[in-house]
């Protein structure tokens, strides 16, 4: 911000008052703070408001916020700007040309000598830039040329003498040939206007338009007019004092400013007499002043040797400042019978507001003055020693030696009688015979009472700490009667008891109460003009104007007053920054001086504000200068301000700069911003001139922003953009997903219907693997049936064989007894029947049937691969699957074992077995 360092505040103030301590608000911009050279050359400023200079560096641009600093492609000095229309125009080494703003904001330069291919003299430097009549014209100290830039015409006027400033006034173009004379430029040539030895012996500086005729400043010499040819002196400051002058300006009120070498700048009214001056030692940061100029708003811009000064001329505050020190705080001020006095915390101060000279001390006054009241023509002085009376600037009685005296009010109406408030309670003074004398002390009170205030016999005292109390005292002011403590709000800071358009008032940090049937009631009206601010300071009387309040509002001077019709109380806003008051808490003070101003202590000085209106409204315009983006830790670049920008998605932070050049007031500008699509919600109000967003979301955004100034709010700006879709979000991405899906969808069913095939078949085969199991389980079981019946058949065979190798056994045994019994005859039909029986075929059909029965096939197997087997062999055969022994096959046969050994042995070679193979096992295994 331009008023980031306030160095020295005055003012003058209207006619009789102060006209040589005071000056308008000086802002110093030193060479590190704009980030450039020492010297600047030349000032201009655009159709937004933009400041440009011509510096030492380059071209320096000043947008309200911040300064910037564009070098020309030479890297030379900068000598002149001219700000027309978009385009700004500089001058400088060998060079010149024009800067325009390019989509991102930056200025672009163009080089008109190098479009147009101008041969320049060998070391030109070009120190003015004039537009007339659609020519551009730039000067240097040799040649001025002049380029027509629609048509690209160039002419060249070649001087016979080095060229002094080139100045356009009453729609002429004039110069000066130095030791030749004054020359104009009509019809795009060089043509004499005077060639006198004045013009030839004196360097013009610049030339007015005063009174229908032009005025000439000489640099040396000052002001002349020329009337038949001759040079007459026109009066001002410059006969009396030498000075070597610069450049010079003439302001919109017709008002005179002088730059000077070495002498700091001289302001004249319109009529050439002294105004004041601006020197080192009164404000300004450099004396050599190089350049003047005054902006649209009226404020006064100084190109320094070393810096930059703004001048803000248009304030309506004024300012003195106590650079030395001697004054120190400013706590209670006063003008009475033509001297401005103030009382401060290192005596009290008094000057003639008609003469030009500083404060005086007034002796005897050393320490701490608390209030400067006039009452009854007598000037009251509250000290911290006590009560003194001044007149004619001396002390002429201390009438108190109470310590500490804070305040004095009327008793009753002849002002005979004044109520005083002491470190130590409620005092009274009485006038005597002309002559003001102590009277009493208010016996029953011994409390510090700062504030208070008397209706008949009770006074309301309030101490910011102890809170408010009511007093009812005896006719004679001597003694308190009743003392109560009224609780009306929570104590603290910012608490006082005042009188105001007929109530009694109880300010506090709580509110605004009104005394009503003896009770304070918390007035709505009153409170709810400040329930918006944040930072209150204790609500006053302003001295010497009994019909308004005053107090510190956050950063405003807020005046409460009522209107001239309305009965409602109305609250007027003076912006000012806090910070240049810097008055102590609870301590402010404000006067009206002279009937024309109101007087603000400071802390080292005193503010004079002009009046108590509300400041006129200015049509200001907000600015976005810069949007930048970024991918995390990737480098900023700038993106177009003329359109909007559509970022990719990793492009989501993205930082706004802003500002509008407002410098006619000495509160700081501040600024409101709203991201649209992130929150519809304003951000608080801020000084800062730029706001970054970081990881915005996808999604389109709108960025408005508006500033104020004091009471000024500028228009809004908006600024809209889009943040890309990540690419998993993305058009194709989504298409992607879809056909993703569509083909997922039918992986699933393809899949799932597989699984279903694979499941039903599983199932199937679970089934027949099921069934199999079951015809496998059956199959065990009808096997397992069978191997039963055939064990049970096998068992039924055995006992069937078994019995008949008994029966067969027992015949035998009986045949043998039989025989070996010798019976002859007699026994030989016995022998017969046994044989039969043991030859029995149906012991052997029984036997084949239970044998077949057991061994399905078996014999139509054997016989089918043994064909030459007989019916006996086929027996021994059903046998020996039998697995019987020799033994045990004779008996059935009814042969001998040695038999049954032949039958086998005849079996083999019928069945032509091999030696190696047993007959059984063969039988077994078939």
């Amino acid at each position: 911000m331009l008023l980031k360092k306030i160095a020295a505040f005055s003012f003058f103030l209207l006619c009789f008052v102060l006209k040589a301590q005071e000056f308008p608000p000086i802002s110093i911009i030193t060479p590190q703070e704009y980030a450039a050279e020492n010297q600047n050359w030349d000032i201009s400023q655009n159709q937004d408001n933009l400041i440009y200079l011509a510096n030492n560096g380059g071209l320096l641009e000043y947008n309200g916020a911040d300064w910037k600093l564009y070098a020309v492609p030479n890297n030379s000095i900068v000598r002149s700007v001219k700000a027309i229309g978009s385009k700004i125009f500089t001058g400088s080494f060998m060079d010149f040309g024009y800067w325009q703003k390019n989509a991102l904001g930056v200025l672009e330069y163009y080089s008109l000598k190098e479009s147009l291919n101008l041969q320049l003299l060998d070391g030109e430097q070009f120190w003015n830039i004039e537009k007339v009549d659609g020519w551009m014209i730039f000067q240097s100290l040799s040649r001025i040329y002049l380029i027509n830039l629609e048509k690209k015409e160039v002419k060249c006027i070649n001087a016979k003498g080095t060229i002094g400033k080139m100045i356009y006034v009453n729609n002429t173009l004039y110069y000066q040939e130095l030791g030749v004379g004054l020359f104009k430029i009509e019809n795009e040539k060089r043509k004499l206007v005077n060639n006198s030895n004045f013009f030839k012996e004196n360097k013009i500086i610049t030339i007015f338009k005063q009174n229908n005729q032009l005025l000439y400043l000489t640099e040396n010499n000052g002001f002349f007019t020329i009337t038949n040819n001759l040079p007459v002196k026109w009066q001002s400051i410059l006969d009396t004092e030498k000075l070597s002058i610069y450049n010079a300006i003439k302001l919109q009120d017709n008002s005179i400013v002088l730059g000077t070498i070495s002498n700091g700048v001289y302001f004249l009214n319109k009529d050439g007499s002294f105004n004041y001056k601006l020197t080192r030692q009164k404000g300004i940061s450099n004396n050599t002043v190089l350049s003047l100029f005054q902006d649209s708003y009226k404020n006064i811009w100084l190109g320094l040797d070393n810096g930059i000064n703004f001048i803000n001329n248009s304030s309506r505050f004024n300012v003195f400042t106590d650079n030395d020190g001697q004054l120190g705080t400013v706590y209670t001020s006063i003008v009475h019978n033509g001297y401005m006095y103030l009382g401060t915390n290192q005596g009290l101060f008094y000057k003639d507001v008609t003469k030009q000279t500083n404060f005086s001390f007034i002796q005897g006054t050393k320490g701490q003055v608390w209030m400067l009241k006039t009452i009854d023509n007598t000037l009251f002085c509250g000290h911290d020693k006590g009560t003194l009376i001044i007149d004619n600037n001396t002390v002429i009685k201390q009438i108190s030696n109470s310590p500490g005296t804070w305040d004095f009010k009327p008793i009753n109406k002849d002002k005979s009688l004044v109520l005083q408030g002491n470190y130590n309670g409620l005092h009274v003074l009485k006038k005597q015979n002309g002559s003001w004398e102590y009277k009493n002390r208010l016996e029953g009170l011994n409390m510090s009472s700062r504030f208070f205030e008397n209706i008949g016999n009770t006074i309301y005292v309030n101490h910011e700490l102890k809170g408010l109390y009511k007093l009812k005292v005896d006719a004679d002011y001597k003694k308190v009667l009743y003392k109560e403590y009224l609780s009306v709000s929570k104590e603290g800071s910012g608490s006082n008891i005042i009188k105001f358009n007929g109530n009694l008032l109880y300010s506090s940090s709580q509110g605004i109460f009104t005394l009503k049937n003896n009770e304070f009631v918390k007035d709505s009206i009153y409170t709810n003009l400040f329930k918006d601010y944040s930072s209150l300071t204790t609500l006053m009387k302003i001295k010497e104007d009994s019909t308004k309040l005053w107090r510190f509002a956050d950063d405003n001077i807020s005046i409460l007053n009522f209107g001239s019709i309305s009965n409602e109380p109305k609250l007027t806003n003076i912006p000012v920054a806090r910070n240049l008051v810097n008055s102590v808490a609870g301590f402010e003070n404000m006067t009206q001086v002279g009937g024309i101003g109101y007087l603000v202590g400071t802390s080292n000085g005193y503010l004079l504000l002009n009046n108590l209106n509300t400041a006129n409204t200015e049509n200001l315009n907000i600015n976005i200068n810069a949007v930048e983006v970024y991918k995390r830790d990737e480098p900023k670049i700038r993106i177009n301000l003329q359109k909007n920008s559509a970022l990719k998605n990793k492009q989501n932070n993205i930082v706004f700069y802003y500002s509008f050049p407002f410098f006619n007031t000495i509160v700081k500008n501040e600024y409101q911003y709203q991201l649209k699509g992130l929150s519809n919600k304003w951000s608080n109000w801020s000084q800062n001139t730029s706001q970054l967003f970081e990881n915005l979301p996808y999604g389109e955004y709108t960025f408005n922003v508006r500033g104020k100034s004091g009471n000024n709010i500028t228009n809004t700006v908006s600024y809209t953009f889009t943040i890309d879709r990540p690419f998993y979000l993305s058009n194709l991405a989504i298409a992607i997903y879809i056909f993703a899906c569509v083909l997922l969808f039918k992986l699933i069913d393809v899949y799932y219907k597989n699984k279903q095939k694979r499941a039903l078949l599983k199932t199937q085969q679970k089934l027949s693997r099921k069934e199999l199991e079951n015809k496998q389980q059956l199959t065990q079981l009808n096997n397992e049936k069978l191997k039963l019946d055939i064990e049970n058949k096998n068992r039924e065979l055995a006992i069937s064989t078994m019995s008949i190798i008994r029966k067969n056994e027992f015949l035998n045994t009986i045949k043998k007894e039989l025989i070996k019994a010798n019976l002859g005859n007699k026994v030989s039909s016995v022998i017969k029947i046994i044989d039969k029986n043991i030859n029995n075929t149906d012991d052997w059909k029984l036997f084949q049937e239970a044998f077949n029965n057991a061994d399905k096939d078996f014999l139509n197997k054997i016989k089918a691969k043994h064909s030459a087997l007989t019916p006996n062999d086929l027996k021994l055969c059903a046998y020996l699957r039998l697995n019987l022994s020799s033994k045990e096959i004779a008996p059935l046969l009814n042969i001998s074992p040695r038999s049954v050994e032949v039958k086998r042995y005849r079996l083999r070679k019928k069945m032509n077995l091999p030696h190696e193979t047993s007959l059984t096992s063969y039988i077994l295994e078939l």
